[in-house]
C-alpha cells in the first residue's frame, strides 16, 4: 500500500511584502488542506497576515520557522498554472512575484472582506395539483398565490421576491407544501437584462475559410492565429462559432476586449448567442461593484462559468480546461497596464495559451506592428478577411484641409462647412452621425491675449483644460481643479480667451448649428454613472439620438447600421507626440473610427479634418491600406532599431525635488553602463516629455536590446543593490506603450 508523503513546509509570498518569500511549517491539522495556490494566514512578528503558497517543501534552510496559522477555504484560490504564469510575469516585466500575484487574484477575493450573499429560498416540497391550489384559493388566497408563483418558477425562489406575507409561506411550510431553506444569491451585473437567443449567422466564403482554420487550431493548437479583418467583416461571428465548438468539446473560453467601453455590446452579443446557458457567461471589468466582481470570479473558480468576457485582467480568470483565448482589437493600448506589474494582456494571453496548450485567436482591423511582423515572420499564422459581410462597401473617406478652412472662415473652427453640410443631409434622411474627438472638456487651455499667460497645472507640466459644464479648470493628468478666472491672473487683462476644443465644445457647436437634432455626448465626464454608457447606446440604437459626440469610447467595437456619417474633428491630436508609435496610433484610430460608418444597407461617409492632411498615416487610412502603412512603418522601425526589431525598456525616476531626480537618474545610468550586456543600447538620462506629473519631476532612461530576459535579470540586480533617497522612486516598464 502506497503512503502519501505530506509536505512539511510551505513557501509563501506575503501580501504587500515587496515580493520576499518566507518558509512556514505545516501542522498536521493543515497538511491535507494545503496546496500550491492556497491562501493562508501566517504570523509575521506580532500579527497575522495574508499570504499565498507558491511552493511545498520537504525541508528548509530557514531558521526559527513558525507554523501556518490558518488555511483559507477548502480549495486553492490560485491554481498552479497561474502561479507559473505569475513567475513568468515577474521575470519578464522585472517586478516582484507578489506584484504579479496581486494582478492574478482580484483584491476583493484576495482580502476576503466580501462574502456571498445568503437569502431564504422557498421551493415546492412535492408536485402540487391544480385542484389543490383551487381548494386553497377559497380559504387562503395568499398561500395559493405563493404556490402558483413557485409552480411557474419551476425551482427555488427567494422568499423576499414572493409577493405574499411571510406568514403565508410559514403556514405552507408547516403543512408540507413548501420547503424553506438557506441559499446563496448571486450579484449578477446583467441579472436585470433579458437576452433573447440569437442564432448562428451563415458564414460567407472568406469567413468559412477562417473558421475552418480556427476549428483546426481548437482541436490541435499550434501557432497563435492573427485574424486581420477589415471593420465590419464579421470577426465577432467567427469568435462566437469558435467558442461554441469549444463548449461542445467540453472546454472553456476567455474573451478579452480592450476596455470597458467595448464591454456592453460585446456582452450583449455573447449573452444572446448563449442565451440558453447564459449563466455560464461571466463578465469581469473595472466597473463592477465589489460584490459583483466577487460573485463573478467565484462563479468562474467554481467551474459554473465556461465563457469569461472582460478587459485585460480577465486573462487571469481561474478558468479550468481552457480551450480558446480570444483577444479582440489586439492592437489596443489599453491592454497595457500602466501600474506595476506593467504587463501587456495580449502578450500574457499568448504565454498562457502556450502553457495551457490551447488555441489563441488575436483579431483586429489594424493589427499592431509587432503582431503583424510576427505573422510575416511565421511566429503567428495570418488569417485575413478583406471584405465586409453582406457585400457592404467600405466607407468613403474624405480629407478636409483645415488650413484652408481656417483661412476661408477667417478664424479657427470646430466644424468645417463640408462636414456641416453632410450632417444636415443625414438629419434630412433620418440617418445618424458620430463625431469623434479624443479630448474631453470645452477648451484645451486659457490664454491671456495681452501677456501670453497660460493657466497651467501647479503639479504637472501641462495646461489646465476648461470644462464649461462644471465651470472649472481641470488637469487631465492629476485631476487638480481650479476656478476659471474672468481676467488674467498675471496682468488682470479681461481678454483672457479659450483656446483649442474638446468634446464639450463640439457638442455646443453642433447644438448651435443643428437645434432640431437630438445630440448626446459620451466621454468620461458624462458617463460617470454605472449604467450611463449602456443607456446611451440603447437610446442611440433606438434612434432617439441623431448625433453622438464622443471620445475614444465611441471609436471601436460599436455596430449601428443606421450610422452613415462619421466626422473626425481633429485627426492630428496624437500625431506629433514624441513617440515612435504616434503614426501607428493615428492610423489605427482613424481606421477604427471610420469603420463605424456604413455598417447597414447605406454606404458610409467619413470626413477627416486635419491640419497635416498629407501625413502618411492619414493618407493610408484614407485608402484603407493597412499593408501599405505597415510596409512603410516597418522600414522606419528597422532603421531606428525600434520594436519589433528590439525590446525597449523605459526607466522613469521621479521625485518632488528636481535635483534629486536628476542625480539619481545619472547614478543609475552609471551603474547600468557597467553592468548591462554589451549589445544593449543605453541612452543618457533626460527629462521626460511630460517633465512634471503629480508634483514629481521625471527623468527617463531608455534601453534597447534583443535579449530582454538577460537584460531584466541585470536590471533587477542593479536596482536591488542601489539605494535611492527616500523621496525618489524608480519604475521599470518593459515594452512600454507610453513614452510621455
Amino acid at each position: 500500500m502506497m503512503v502519501l508523503r505530506m509536505p512539511k513546509f510551505a513557501r509563501v509570498i506575503v501580501d504587500q511584502s515587496g515580493g520576499n518569500a518566507f518558509d512556514y511549517e505545516i501542522s498536521a491539522a493543515h497538511a491535507e488542506k494545503i496546496a500550491i495556490g492556497s491562501r493562508v494566514r501566517v504570523p509575521v512578528r506580532t500579527r497575522l497576515v495574508l499570504a499565498t503558497v507558491v511552493e511545498l517543501l520537504d525541508e528548509t534552510d530557514a531558521t526559527g520557522v513558525r507554523e501556518i496559522a490558518e488555511v483559507i477555504g477548502t480549495k486553492p484560490l490560485v491554481n498552479p498554472l497561474l502561479i507559473r504564469l505569475g513567475h513568468w510575469i515577474a521575470d519578464y516585466y522585472c517586478c516582484s512575484l507578489e506584484a504579479a500575484l496581486r494582478s492574478i487574484l482580484p483584491q476583493v477575493v484576495r482580502k476576503g472582506e466580501v462574502e456571498h450573499q445568503r437569502r431564504k429560498f422557498a421551493r415546492l416540497a412535492r408536485e402540487i395539483s391544480d385542484d389543490e391550489i383551487a381548494q386553497l384559493e377559497r380559504r387562503a388566497p395568499k398561500q395559493a398565490d405563493v404556490l402558483i408563483d413557485l409552480k411557474k418558477a419551476g425551482g427555488p425562489v427567494a422568499v423576499a421576491k414572493l409577493p405574499a406575507a411571510r406568514q403565508a409561506i410559514e403556514q405552507l411550510a408547516k403543512r408540507g407544501f413548501v420547503i424553506v431553506e438557506d441559499g446563496q444569491i448571486e450579484r449578477d451585473p446583467h441579472g436585470a437584462d433579458e437576452f433573447l437567443h440569437a442564432p448562428q449567422l451563415v458564414l460567407n466564403e472568406e469567413q468559412h475559410a477562417v473558421f475552418e482554420r480556427a476549428q483546426s487550431a481548437v482541436r490541435n493548437p499550434q501557432a497563435p492565429l492573427l485574424l486581420h479583418g477589415v471593420t465590419g467583416s464579421g470577426k465577432t461571428e467567427i469568435y462566437l462559432q469558435a467558442i461554441q465548438l469549444v463548449l461542445d468539446l467540453g472546454k472553456s473560453a476567455i474573451v478579452l476586449v480592450p476596455e470597458i467601453s467595448l464591454t456592453p455590446q460585446t456582452v450583449e452579443r455573447f449573452k444572446s448567442r448563449f442565451a440558453a446557458s447564459q449563466k455560464q457567461v461571466a463578465v469581469l471589468h473595472s466597473h463592477l461593484s465589489h460584490g459583483e466582481r466577487h460573485d463573478e470570479w467565484h462563479k468562474i473558480n467554481d467551474g459554473r462559468a465556461r465563457i469569461v468576457i472582460g478587459a485585460r485582467s480577465a486573462i487571469f480568470a481561474p478558468v479550468e480546461n481552457l480551450g480558446l483565448i480570444v483577444v479582440d482589437e489586439e492592437h489596443e493600448n489599453s491592454y497595457k497596464q500602466e501600474e506595476a506589474p506593467r504587463y501587456h494582456a495580449r502578450d500574457v494571453a499568448v504565454v498562457r495559451a502556450s502553457m495551457e496548450k490551447c488555441a489563441i485567436l488575436l483579431g483586429s482591423a489594424t493589427p499592431s506592428i509587432e503582431s503583424y511582423h510576427n505573422a510575416q515572420s511565421g511566429k503567428y499564422e495570418l488569417l485575413q478577411l478583406r471584405q465586409r459581410v453582406d457585400s457592404q462597401k467600405m466607407p468613403l473617406i474624405r480629407i478636409v484641409d483645415m488650413r484652408l478652412e481656417t483661412t476661408k472662415q477667417k478664424a479657427p473652427t470646430v466644424l468645417s462647412d463640408r462636414l456641416c453640410a453632410a450632417i444636415r443631409d443625414r438629419l434630412t434622411k433620418r440617418e445618424q452621425s458620430i463625431l469623434f474627438l479624443n479630448r474631453r472638456g470645452f477648451s484645451t487651455s486659457l490664454i491671456c491675449a495681452q501677456c501670453g499667460y497660460v493657466c497651467d497645472c501647479p503639479n504637472c507640466s501641462i495646461a489646465l483644460t476648461f470644462h464649461r459644464a462644471a465651470n472649472r479648470l481641470i488637469c487631465h493628468i492629476c485631476g487638480h481643479t481650479a476656478v476659471a478666472p474672468t481676467k488674467c491672473p498675471d496682468c488682470a487683462d479681461p481678454r483672457i480667451k479659450y483656446s483649442g476644443a474638446g468634446t464639450e465644445r463640439v457638442e455646443e457647436a453642433v447644438a448651435r448649428f443643428f437645434p432640431e437634432a437630438a445630440v448626446q455626448r459620451m466621454d468620461a465626464d458624462t458617463m460617470s454613472r454605472k449604467d450611463a454608457y449602456r443607456e446611451t447606446l440603447h437610446a442611440f440604437r433606438a434612434g432617439k439620438i441623431d448625433i453622438l459626440v464622443g471620445t475614444q469610447m465611441i471609436a471601436k467595437g460599436l455596430h449601428f447600421p443606421n450610422v452613415t456619417l462619421v466626422g473626425i474633428i481633429n485627426a492630428d491630436l496624437g500625431l506629433h507626440l514624441p513617440d515612435f508609435r504616434a503614426g501607428e496610433r493615428t492610423f489605427q484610430l482613424l481606421t477604427q473610427v471610420a469603420g463605424r460608418a456604413g455598417r447597414g444597407e447605406v454606404e458610409g461617409e467619413v470626413f477627416v479634418q486635419s491640419f497635416t492632411p498629407f501625413h502618411p498615416a492619414i493618407q493610408f487610412a484614407r485608402h484603407h491600406d493597412f499593408e501599405g502603412f505597415w510596409q512603410q512603418e516597418i522600414e522606419f522601425r528597422q532603421q531606428g532599431s525600434f520594436p519589433p526589431f528590439t525590446h525597449m525598456v523605459l526607466i522613469t525616476i521621479r521625485s518632488p525635488h528636481e535635483t534629486k531626480a536628476a542625480f539619481s537618474a545619472e547614478t543609475l545610468t552609471r551603474r547600468l553602463r557597467d553592468a548591462i550586456p554589451p549589445e544593449t543600447n543605453l541612452s543618457e538620462p533626460v527629462p521626460a516629455p511630460l517633465a512634471k506629473s503629480h508634483g514629481n519631476f521625471r527623468f527617463q532612461i531608455m534601453l534597447r536590446t534583443r535579449a530582454i530576459l538577460k537584460l531584466t535579470r541585470t536590471l533587477r540586480d542593479v536596482l536591488e543593490k542601489l539605494t535611492f533617497p527616500e523621496d525618489v522612486i524608480a519604475t521599470v516598464d518593459i515594452d512600454p506603450y507610453q513614452l510621455l
